[in-house]
C-alpha cells in the first residue's frame, strides 16, 4: 500500500451537512500537513457538498470528472482503463497558483502522484478512486499508518506499526488484475486472494507473540518503577511534547517539527535530578480521527499514561485549533480509562505569540503553566512547579535501620529524601520526607527484615 515517495497531491474531501466550512478547511489543512510529512506537496483541493458519501467513489461524478482532469485520469471508475494522455489541467485551485509551474511532464501539464481523501474509504471507493483518476489514493487512516510506518523507531513499536498496517491491508486485497486469473473467475485468482489473506493473519498472529512478549519485559520494568513519580506528556501530535522532554530532563530525544515524530516511548528522569526521583515519559501524540486499529496497537505505549502519577495536557498555544485538538486527546485518554488521572494543562510555544494574544490566553486559562520549551526561564519555572506539586503530598517520618537490614538503607535514600541519619549502636534512624504509599512499604520492608 506504500506510495510513491515523494510528487505533488491533491486532497479530497466531502462536506456532509453536520460539517461546517470552517471545520472542514481545519480538517483539510490537518491532512495537508499529513500528507506534506510524507514527503508530497499539496497542489489543490477537491470539496463537494453532499448529504452523504457517493457509495461508488466519493464524489459525485461532476467532481470526479474535475478530480481526473487535473490528475489526467479517465474519470471512469466502473472499469480498468489506460491512463489518458495528460491535457491542460487547471492550475487555480483553492491554495492559489500551484507551486509546480515549471515543472511540466511530456505534455506540459502537471501530475498528482496521490490522491488523500479525508475520509476512511471502502476497498470499493479506494478501487474506484485510483481506477478514475490513475493515481495512488489513500484515506486519511492509510496516510496516518504510512506515516506511522516511515517513523517507527524501535522493535516495539515497528511490530505495533506492522500489526494495524496489516489489519488496514487485509479487506483492501483483491484477486490480481491480470487477463488469466481475470478469466479463471472463481478459480485461480480468488484462491491466491484466500492465501494472500491466510498468510497475512498468520503473520499478525506471530506479530501480537513477538509483542507480547516485548510487553512481558516492559511490565517487569514498570515494576521496578512503581514508586517513582511518573510525569506523562500527552498531547496533539506537534504539540511540543518532545522539545518539552528534551527540555525537562536534559536527554537527546527525537525532535522534528513532522507530525508523529515520537512513536516510541522515553522515559526520563527529571533534571536536576530530585530525591525522591521523578520520572518524565513522552508519549505518541494524538490527532483527530486517529485509526482504533493504531490506539490498539499502541496501548502499551499508551500505559505510560494510565500509570502515570501526574498527565501534563501539553497543547500547542499558537494553534488557532487548540481547543478542539485538546477535546481530541482528553478523548483519547478517556477512552483508554486515564480520564481519572490528575492533570495540568501546559500551554506551550507561546514564544509564537504576541502579547495582546498571550494575555488574553492567560486570562481564559487562570490555572494552566504558560511556557515555551526554548525558553530556559520557562523550563525552569516548569520544573519547580511539578517538584512543589508532589513535595505537596509528601510526609515527614523516622525509619529505623536495624544493621541486619542495612541493604535497605541505599534504597529509602533513592526512594525519598533523607534530611538526617543517625547512628547508633543497633542501627541508624533515617528521618525521610517522602509519600505515604512508599514510606508504607519502607515500613512493611523494614517489619519483615
Amino acid at each position: 500500500m506504500s506510495p510513491v515517495d515523494g510528487g505533488d497531491a491533491v486532497l479530497v474531501a466531502v462536506r456532509l451537512p453536520e460539517v461546517s466550512e470552517a471545520e472542514l478547511d481545519a480538517s483539510l489543512a490537518e491532512l495537508g500537513r499529513l500528507v506534506k510529512t510524507l514527503g508530497y506537496r499539496v497542489v489543490g483541493r477537491v470539496t463537494q457538498a453532499r448529504d452523504s458519501l457517493s457509495p461508488a467513489a466519493v464524489l459525485g461524478e461532476g467532481k470526479l470528472a474535475e478530480l481526473a482532469e487535473l490528475t489526467g485520469g479517465s474519470g471512469k471508475s466502473g472499469t480498468l482503463l489506460p491512463l489518458k494522455k495528460k491535457t491542460k489541467a487547471r492550475r487555480s485551485w483553492e491554495q492559489g497558483e500551484s507551486a509546480r509551474d515549471g515543472e511540466p511532464d511530456e505534455e506540459g501539464a502537471p501530475t498528482v502522484a496521490l490522491i488523500a481523501v479525508d475520509h476512511d474509504l471502502s476497498p470499493s471507493q479506494a478501487r474506484n478512486l485510483e481506477r478514475a483518476t490513475g493515481s495512488q489514493v489513500l484515506d486519511r487512516t492509510g496516510v496516518i499508518i504510512e506515516i506511522f510506518h516511515r517513523h517507527a523507531k524501535s522493535r516495539e513499536a515497528r511490530l505495533q506499526v506492522e500489526i494495524a498496517r496489516l489489519t488496514y491491508t487485509a479487506p483492501r486485497l483483491r484477486e490480481s488484475p491480470s487477463g488469466k486469473e481475470r478469466q479463471a473467475g472463481r478459480g485461480a485468482g480468488e484462491a491466491a486472494l484466500e492465501l494472500d489473506r491466510r498468510k497475512i493473519r498468520d503473520r499478525i498472529a506471530e506479530l501480537r507473540e513477538e509483542l507480547a512478549a516485548i510487553l512481558r519485559e516492559q511490565g517487569v520494568r514498570r515494576a521496578h518503577r512503581r514508586d517513582s513519580r511518573r510525569v506523562a506528556l500527552v498531547g496533539y501530535t506537534n504539540a511540543g511534547k518532545s522539545s518539552l522532554m528534551r527540555a525537562l530532563t536534559a536527554s537527546q530525544v527525537y525532535v522534528e517539527d513532522k507530525l508523529f515524530a515520537t512513536l516510541d516511548t522515553t522515559v526520563r528522569a527529571l533534571q536536576p535530578e530530585t530525591r525522591p526521583r521523578i520520572l518524565v515519559s513522552d508519549t505518541v501524540g494524538f490527532i483527530k480521527k486517529l485509526p482504533h486499529d493504531l490506539v490498539a496497537s499502541f496501548k502499551s505505549t499508551l500505559d505510560e499514561a494510565l500509570e502515570a502519577s501526574l498527565l501534563l495536557y501539553v497543547v500547542d498555544a499558537s494553534d488557532p485549533s487548540w481547543e478542539s485538538q485538546l477535546e481530541v486527546t482528553r478523548g483519547v485518554l478517556a477512552e483508554i480509562g486515564a480520564e481519572g488521572i490528575p492533570a495540568r494543562l501546559v500551554m506551550n510555544k507561546i514564544d509564537k505569540l504576541d502579547a495582546e494574544a498571550l494575555s488574553a490566553l492567560t486570562r481564559s486559562l487562570p490555572d494552566a503553566w504558560f511556557v515555551s520549551a526554548h525558553a530556559p526561564a520557562d523550563v525552569a519555572a516548569l520544573r519547580e512547579k511539578l517538584v512543589e506539586l508532589f513535595e505537596a503530598a509528601y510526609v515527614e517520618a523516622e525509619l529505623f535501620v536495624p544493621w541486619s537490614a542495612q541493604r535497605l538503607v541505599p534504597e529509602v535514600h533513592e526512594a525519598g529524601r533523607v534530611l538526617e541519619e543517625r547512628w547508633q549502636e543497633d542501627g541508624v534512624t533515617l528521618r525521610v520526607r517522602t509519600d505515604e504509599a512508599t514510606l508504607a512499604r519502607l515500613r512493611a520492608e523494614l517489619a519483615t527484615g
